[in-house]
């Protein structure tokens, strides 16, 4: 670690509170707000905080491994960095600072099409488990151009985002008469809204790098994804910030985790915060769980190693998890780790962090 002070992180409240000093108002609330009530965001929470962990004793955990493979990489942990639109308000190497990260320590990075510096130079700026994620604005001449120069870019796979037809109304930015500048630059919106199962099967047809659909939120669809012979299932709700007053990402994972009945990898993001989250997600059937506000807290805090650190963190997290579940390897989790079990504290986007409002320790 260099002179940012990263290395000084012991925990996630610190990260974020390090990210909320170095941002300006009206991208904070860009970063923690959602749609209208922000109901949707909250019900992810509630989700997670709605499962409690069942230890098991007398298991031998002297050896704990918390690395998983994905895509045919070895990952250290079942996480993603989420795609995350406009990174460049959180870092001036955006999506490639996020790209070195991930190789660096090695985690699944998921590159959103309207964050910089652009398709082929995040490619290039590390060898670590790369998706590109598009926001689709033209046709299927267009979406295939795209796919191309992900391939050849060395990206792993494909993301298609199809839960932003319209886009939605997020109260924080219209009361702070925020207007992403990256949002007004874009042309082409009209095609995002007739996106169809027909651009999916078009590209079935004429490519073979693999596909997540990314804002599944029924088993319906997932079944028709599936059906489509789509390779991964990426279950979200944007986070709470396009349909509000949907369900939690985690309380609809299980239907769509029957319905879809191991055909294709799940991914899922929505409220995930601490590596007890993610737990509970892989214990369910999950392949990978992402998170964005999280990871983005470190790369607004301190670049790539903050992003990196922020990681570290949730290792320990996971490590000592794993540990006192009595489960030394992901392998080892299945649903018997997990019951229903009453929330204990009122769900908001960083509920899971009680401690933001402590002051910091004085050296």
């Amino acid at each position: 670690m260099t002179s940012t002070g990263a290395e000084a992180f012991l925990n996630l409240h610190e990260v974020v509170k390090a990210a909320r000093a170095r941002s300006s108002r009206d991208i904070w609330d860009y970063l923690v707000g959602a749609a209208e009530s922000e109901t949707t965001m909250k019900r992810n929470r509630l989700a997670i905080d709605s499962l409690g962990l069942r230890p098991r004793i007398l298991r031998d955990v002297s050896k704990i491994d918390a690395g998983h493979d994905f895509l045919g990489r070895r990952l250290r942990l079942p996480i993603a960095f989420a795609p995350i639109g406009g990174l460049q308000s959180f870092d001036p190497g955006s999506g490639a600072t996020v790209a070195r990260a991930a190789a660096e320590f090695g985690f699944v990075s998921i590159h959103s099409s309207v964050s910089t510096p652009g398709l082929e130079e995040i490619g290039a700026a590390g060898d670590g488990c790369k998706i590109y994620q598009l926001y689709v604005r033209g046709d299927d001449a267009w979406i295939d151009d795209h796919v191309v120069r992900a391939k050849d870019a060395g990206y792993d796979a494909f993301c298609l985002t199809v839960d932003t037809a319209v886009y939605s109304r997020r109260e924080r930015d219209i009361a702070n008469r925020f207007a992403k500048p990256w949002r007004q630059r874009l042309a082409g919106l009209e095609f995002q809204a007739a996106l169809s199962w027909d651009n999916v099967k078009h590209y079935k047809d004429h490519h073979d790098l693999p596909l997540a659909i990314k804002g599944i939120a029924t088993a319906e669809d997932a079944v028709i994804a599936v059906e489509h012979g789509c390779e991964m299932i990426y279950v979200s709700n944007h986070g709470g910030r396009q349909l509000d007053q949907g369900r939690g990402a985690l309380a609809v994972f299980p239907e769509i985790r029957d319905a879809v009945a191991g055909r294709a990898k799940l991914v899922i993001d929505g409220g995930f915060t601490r590596a007890t989250d993610v737990l509970k997600a892989i214990a369910l059937g999950a392949d990978l769980v992402a998170m964005g506000r999280i990871p983005v807290c470190g790369l607004a805090a301190a670049g790539q190693e903050g992003v990196v650190r922020t990681f570290e963190i949730l290792e320990d997290e996971m490590n000592s998890a794993l540990g006192l579940l009595g489960a030394p390897r992901l392998a080892d989790l299945d649903e018997s780790f997990v019951a229903p079990a009453p929330p204990v504290v009122e769900p908001s986007v960083f509920s899971a962090l009680p401690l933001l409002s402590l002051e910091p320790h004085r050296y």
